[in-house]
């Protein structure tokens, strides 16, 4: 009997170590194509034990290429990611098949050859989409914008790359789905030499780009110096830096850095992050509103060195226009949107950003109330809230600045009928699209939008 229990015990047990599944494998994100450099990455994971190797092969008809071969040790979850350079395997356009075989470190009885634990079909594909310049802005200027129509046909993404950063287009029409414009913006320290094109990507990676017949003309900006003293380190911290409510006055000024620089930087990427909340299509009409009564005192793109009792402690760029008014003056939209963002917003306070489509958006900061709610459609000149000092503030008044797709642009471009309708309107108007409404011939007296004031006393930032 004992024989018999120890028999069946041992062959339990052989059988439960024998049941237990291997790796799993899954492709993040499942691709459908793989072209001249297609990312791709893979995860896995042991039921039991830790994952020991990996081998990852495209299969097509007789012809085998590996992608990746690799050993781990002692984790239970890796995984792998991978650029795939679809001409270097050797391999025909054309159906074929991605596979994973993988092992883990669980001792079976019975070591099974190895199996592909995961398997998904794919196009191998290398001929890169079609894209077609229909019209662009042709004078551009660093800190401003401009628009390109692009016809682009096999694409998955399409838009505007300057520099680094690609500015993505919208499909316009309902006639050719093929067609899309595109809002961008040249920052303000953009390089001559800077490329800017049209370009557009397969689902593959393959991608194609053509030169923007455009010119691109430089601007000076302003410098100024903005002195910190202990009455407003001591006043703004607090507000700043609520979780270091009691700072000491001998390291106020480490703290400062933290929010002109790190509090700025965070500003920063939330303009990015909620320029992805875009319509896409333009929801404004016309030219952009100065707020009555206002005046520029601070310059769009000012590079400021910020001093603490004589001694120069960091240096910032100052984005957008402050605009003095009286204090606790409404502020009103600039233009017709939709509210994506009211809060606060690190060193700008109290802060509304409305959408008006295609990437374009507008922010109004230090706002001592906020009027309106995100998800709000707003008019052009309904009260978005009231002037103020919160945030990084001296002294009450509006922060406003104009953003295409998160990168800040002169305001004054926008304010300007003209400008909207030789910069924007005209591209629309050869290819062929609905001009945006609202900017038709400007009157030859309409008065100009104002301009920064250079010998007025500044609000500063």
């Amino acid at each position: 009997m004992v024989v018999v229990v120890l028999v069946v015990g041992v062959v339990s047990y052989f059988a439960w170590r024998q049941s237990v599944p291997g790796v799993r494998a899954e492709f993040s994100p499942l691709p459908k194509f793989l072209g001249v450099r297609t990312p791709l990455t893979v995860r896995l994971k042991a039921a039991r034990g830790a994952v020991q190797s990996v081998e990852i092969v495209v299969v097509q008809d007789q012809s085998r290429a590996v992608l990746a071969q690799q050993s781990f040790a002692g984790a239970p979850e890796q995984h792998v990611d991978l650029v795939v350079a679809g001409r270097e395997l050797n391999l025909r356009e054309g159906p074929a098949a991605l596979e994973v075989r993988a092992r883990d470190d669980f001792w079976r009885p019975i070591r099974l050859g190895d199996r592909p634990i995961a398997s998904a079909p794919v196009i191998i594909k290398f001929t890169p989409p079609t894209l077609e310049v229909l019209a662009a802005t042709h004078y551009l200027h660093q800190g401003g914008g401009g628009l390109a129509v692009l016809r682009a046909k096999g694409a998955s993404r399409v838009g505007v790359k300057v520099g680094e950063q690609i500015f993505p287009g919208y499909p316009v029409g309902e006639g050719d789905a093929a067609v899309a414009v595109a809002l961008f913006a040249l920052p303000w320290n953009l390089p001559d030499l800077a490329p800017i094109g049209a370009w557009a990507e397969d689902e593959a990676g393959n991608s194609v780009s053509r030169p923007l017949p455009s010119e691109l003309k430089p601007r000076r900006f302003p410098s100024g110096t903005v002195e910190i003293s202990d009455k407003l380190l001591a006043a703004k911290l607090p507000e700043l830096l609520p979780e270091r409510p009691s700072i000491p006055a001998d390291q106020q000024v480490e703290a400062f850095l933290v929010v002109n620089r790190d509090k700025r930087k965070a500003a920063e990427n939330t303009k990015r992050e909620v320029a992805a909340r875009t319509k896409p299509r333009p929801l404004w009409t016309g030219a952009f509103i100065q707020p009555r009564n206002t005046k520029v005192f601070s310059n769009f793109a000012e590079t400021r060195s910020y001093r603490h009792n004589g001694k120069e402690i960091d240096t910032q760029v100052h984005f957008g226009f402050d605009l003095a008014s009286l204090q606790n003056s409404p502020v009103p939209a600039a233009n017709a949107g939709t509210v994506v963002f009211a809060g606060p917003l690190t060193i700008y306070g109290n802060a509304v950003i409305v959408d008006h489509g295609l990437g374009l958006m507008t922010l109004y900061g230090h706002l001592s109330a906020i009027e309106v709610k995100e998800g709000a459609s707003v008019t052009q000149g309904q009260e978005l809230g009231r002037t103020g000092t919160t945030g990084l503030a001296v002294g009450d008044h509006l922060h406003y600045e104009v953003l295409i797709q998160g990168v800040s642009v002169t305001p004054v471009e926008w304010w300007d009928g003209k400008w909207i309708r030789d910069r924007v309107n005209k591209p629309l108007k050869e290819a062929g699209l609905p001009e945006i409404a609202g900017v038709g011939e400007v009157p030859e007296d309409e008065p100009a939008p104002t301009r920064p004031a250079k010998s007025a006393p500044r609000k500063k930032r």
